[in-house]
């Protein structure tokens, strides 16, 4: 019986014995582990560094390549002769036919004006005011939405040209009366 219970004590000493060397074997790989991971999350690191130093020293090039287009593009520029196509002579002590009626001696700065191109801010406003005024009357008209497409086309064509035609003086195009 001796032989019996002191076989089973070894047998627990050597089996807790194992047990812990595992238990050491596994903490061990679990700290190799971790060490791994942070070996490769800085490894990740450096690459992200390597690829932002790499498009770093592209956009540079680009920017050093463009301005070195422009230059380029000004010296060849500059090297070609201009060619002038169409000329127009503007007399400046001549009367403006768009002046309202005033004399000669009016004003001297007035004297060359010269038409603009394009539509006008007025023009621009009145057109999109009718649009506008005609959908919002139609809209709120409901009995009648002919009646008050037109209604709202007037009103929206007057404030529109009012807004445009101030528009116009603020630019130059219009001299104020």
């Amino acid at each position: 019986m001796k032989n019996i219970v002191l076989a089973g004590l070894i047998s627990v000493f050597t089996l807790s014995a194992c047990k812990k060397d595992d238990s050491k074997v596994a903490e061990k790989t679990l700290e190799q582990q971790k060490m791994e991971f942070q070996v490769r999350q800085l490894e990740i690191e450096k690459q992200k560094l390597a690829i932002e130093r790499e498009r770093f020293a592209y956009e540079t090039q680009k920017k050093a390549d463009s301005i070195a287009e422009v230059e380029k593009a000004k010296t060849a520029a500059a090297a070609k002769p201009q060619v002038i196509k169409e000329t127009k002579t503007i007399y400046r002590d001549a009367p403006s036919s768009g002046s309202g009626g005033s004399s000669s001696g009016g004003s001297s700065s007035q004297g060359t004006t010269a038409k603009k191109k394009g539509i006008s801010e007025a023009a621009k406003g009145t057109a999109i005011g009718v649009v506008s005024g005609a959908a919002l009357g139609a809209i709120v008209n409901k009995k009648n939405r002919g009646g008050g497409a037109v209604v709202g086309g007037i009103i929206g064509g007057a404030t529109g040209y009012t807004l445009g035609r101030a528009q116009d003086r603020k630019s130059g195009r219009v001299q104020p009366k």
